[in-house]
């Protein structure tokens, strides 16, 4: 993609510039679409699919901003807001609590397809936007980023971002045909799709706030345990309590590794790598 055409306002958005997108990044995101299409039918929540139909996120190409906010709009209330890369905490949480989701512009070239160590635009529009067709996770997202900026200024955005990593990311959902994905970091991920489900190295536990919240996690790697929520309801009813107790109860308790697996756990799976 051609560079910026302009600076980051304040709240660090810019514009997508969509026409300065190459056609080889065109390729790339088509690339991307098809592979993971053909992984997730059978493995990504009957939600997340539906939020892909909905928007007609397809493979002609890396969308236009433009277009998918009047159908987010439309559905939701949300918005995606273009930005140059990762924003600052206290940003990332406001655009969230005001239903804004920062979204990159850049995509991945042709020899990251596997893997890359930032976000780029199919991450964020693939992965993440589907989910925020939902009314349900939508409301779940703006009522993270009001948790957020309270936990800045309770010295706890650790233990919240806890929380993010193992339900936005990397979160599992029960459904009549069994576990399935609804986290952006494994929908968008070709590997990761497949590991989280069917390989016998990683634990799926039942969701639990405060584990999560107790829970280191790797980011370099596919994830050691995977938290599986019983339906979204469950979700957005754990956010709605006053995290400021939790958060003095946790001080008391020490951190578990990512491949723990507690007395207290309700085990779906247990890895074997489990300690």
């Amino acid at each position: 993609m051609s560079d910026l055409k302009t600076l980051p306002r304040d709240d660090f958005t810019i514009e997508q510039d969509w026409p300065a997108y190459s056609a080889e990044e065109h390729g790339i995101w088509r690339t991307l679409f098809h592979r993971q299409q053909e992984i997730l039918r059978e493995r990504a929540c009957p939600e997340f699919l539906a939020g892909l139909a909905g928007l007609g996120v397809a493979a002609d190409g890396i969308p236009d901003f433009r277009r998918l906010n009047a159908l987010l709009g439309a559905a939701t209330g949300w918005t995606i807001v273009a930005v140059p890369g990762l924003v600052p905490d206290d940003v990332f949480f406001a655009h969230l609590a005001n239903r804004r989701f920062p979204a990159t512009c850049f995509i991945r070239r042709a020899d990251q397809l596997d893997y890359l160590q930032e976000p780029d635009i199919f991450h964020d529009v693939y992965g993440h936007v589907p989910m925020l067709m939902n009314p349900i996770f939508a409301d779940y997202m703006q009522a993270y980023g009001k948790g957020g900026l309270k936990a800045l200024g309770l010295g706890s955005l650790n233990r919240l971002a806890r929380l993010y990593w193992y339900t936005v990311e990397f979160g599992l959902i029960r459904s009549p045909a069994g576990i399935r994905i609804y986290g952006s970091g494994i929908v968008s991920s070709k590997g990761e799709s497949i590991y989280c489900l069917e390989s016998p190295v990683p634990n799926r536990i039942a969701f639990d706030l405060l584990r999560i919240m107790r829970t280191e996690y790797r980011i370099d790697d596919f994830q050691a345990s995977y938290f599986v929520i019983d339906d979204f309801d469950q979700l957005f009813a754990a956010t709605q309590p006053d995290f400021s107790p939790y958060y003095v109860q946790l001080q008391a308790m020490s951190d578990l590794g990512p491949e723990t697996v507690t007395l207290g756990d309700t085990v779906l799976h247990r890895g074997n790598s489990a300690r």
